[in-house]
């Protein structure tokens, strides 16, 4: 697949000064960033670039006082990495960084919140309810109607998520909102194809349809097993454009920037695309998904991370409120 790719900004990596590569942190994504931020890291030094690995923010902030870097790779999955936190921070010490801004990190790891937005841009995402902590989730799934997902609002990597099939699944779903205490979604369980698509900076890069062997694409088929069937491009002609158009109007309708992924059902029914969330800082391990899209347009990793990181060069993408 053929798309119109930007020539790079720069070929020198001294153009990037000192890169703080940041990883690890301390939420329930921690492995997941470790792992995406070692490639990353190997990436980025393959090509030349000055870059120094720092575990969490707090770790990172200290490192800002001593100016030892002069832009930031962020690869920090979930929690302070990408709800806005860690982008207030830079933003303040005027330290260019990857991604989403404040507004954009804040709103899309809210999964509610980004819901409604895309309603009230007219874009199209599957029924849900909000369950404040304690709601009453039988109550709930019985009116929304079962099937259903119940999931934390501001996790990610599938933390955390349960599926009520029938009245006798909603006790395991009760547990899990228990063990999170915070807010969560309950959103209608489309039969379909999952698919997602990858943004790099105003590009949607080829969708993937994700067929996982169990037919639930959990933390274990993303993070583990090694059967799980990704089709690149995931859907063909006019499907893959309209697909792709979604992703990107879901993408900036949300506020989000620079670079990330939206996730998308397709109803097996009628066909109807359906916006699930956006991660801002999606991963970049062996089994993550927009390194394999980047691959099918002849982006390979290191090319991909240099790219990412170029962002930051640019005064109107990532790393803007």
């Amino acid at each position: 697949m053929s798309l119109p790719l930007p020539p790079l900004r720069t070929h020198d990596p001294a153009a990037f000064g000192r890169v703080a590569l940041l990883l690890g942190g301390t939420s329930s994504e921690r492995a997941v960033s470790l792992d995406s931020g070692r490639n990353v890291l190997e990436a980025l030094r393959a090509r030349g670039i000055d870059a120094q690995p720092v575990d969490g923010i707090a770790a990172l902030r200290e490192g800002l006082l001593q100016q030892r870097f002069d832009r930031v790779f962020n690869i920090l999955h979930g929690g302070e990495g990408e709800n806005g936190v860690l982008q207030g921070l830079l933003q303040a010490f005027g330290i260019p960084y990857t991604g989403s801004g404040v507004l954009g990190s804040a709103l899309t790891m809210d999964k509610i919140r980004t819901k409604q937005v895309w309603i009230a841009a007219g874009l199209p995402t599957p029924r849900f309810v909000r369950l404040a902590p304690g709601a009453d989730l039988r109550a709930a799934a019985l009116k929304l109607g079962l099937p259903v997902f119940v999931k934390p609002s501001c996790e990610g990597s599938s933390v955390g998520v349960a599926r009520a099939q029938a009245e006798a699944d909603i006790a395991a779903a009760e547990a899990v909102a228990r063990a999170y205490g915070g807010e969560m979604l309950m959103e209608e369980m489309v039969v379909g194809d999952e698919l997602t698509v990858g943004i790099l900076g105003d590009l949607a890069l080829p969708s993937i349809r994700i067929v996982p062997k169990g037919g639930w694409y959990d933390y274990a088929a993303k993070y583990v097993a090694e059967d799980t069937q990704y089709l690149c491009p995931g859907l063909d002609g006019a499907e893959e454009d309209a697909i792709r158009a979604l992703a990107l109007a879901a993408f900036r309708a949300a506020g989000a920037g620079g670079w990330g992924r939206v996730d998308v059902m397709r109803a097996r029914a009628d066909g109807r695309l359906l916006l699930l969330e956006v991660n801002t800082a999606p991963g970049m391990t062996s089994h993550s998904l927009v390194p394999k899209a980047a691959r099918q347009v002849g982006v390979g990793f290191e090319e991909l991370c240099w790219r990412i990181l170029e962002q930051t060069l640019a005064p109107s993408a990532g790393g803007t409120p």
